[in-house]
């Protein structure tokens, strides 16, 4: 009985143990923070799902733009990937027709590729975006209500 017992109390310690294992958890359902108004129209959310460093070498950032809001044209340093998870919206690399992306998309952007990204007018989009922040984003040209819109009404008529 006292085997039973001292077995009993080794497995129940082993298992307490095995549930104080720290791990790095996080979510990107979390709708983050509101992003500061600088290189966009309207309004983004961002959530930093996982940082470069720490053994990673990419960012992983959630971002949900609402309807009728577009970033500037703009490039990064490496290749950015563009994950679709929810919703309608705009992409177009400089040079190029403008897309309508949509929920289930994955985009890839070549690095030093001048793009530009968005929801739709009547629909948030969100996505998430994977790049190596090791150069900094470098913002190149405003993208106007004007130009937007137009891209819009370009892409209900097709």
């Amino acid at each position: 009985m006292k085997k039973i017992i001292l077995i009993l109390v080794l497995v129940v310690s082993m298992g307490a143990v095995a549930q104080e294992t720290d791990y790095s958890v996080s979510s990107y359902i979390d709708e983050g923070f509101k992003a500061p108004n600088t290189h966009y129209i309207g309004e983004a959310w961002l959530n930093r799902i996982l940082q470069e460093g720490d053994d990673l070498p990419y960012n992983l950032v959630k971002a949900t733009f609402k309807a009728n809001s577009t970033l500037d044209w703009h490039k990064h340093g490496t290749a950015q990937v563009l994950i679709i998870v929810e919703g309608i919206g705009y992409y177009q690399e400089k040079g190029k027709e403008p897309y309508l992306m949509k929920t289930g998309d994955i985009i890839k952007c070549p690095k030093n590729t001048e793009h530009w990204h968005s929801s739709s007018t009547d629909n948030d989009v969100t996505y998430l975006a994977l790049y190596s922040g090791e150069i900094p984003t470098e913002w190149t040209q405003v993208v106007t209500q004007e130009y937007y819109d137009g891209v819009a009404e370009k892409l209900k008529n097709e």
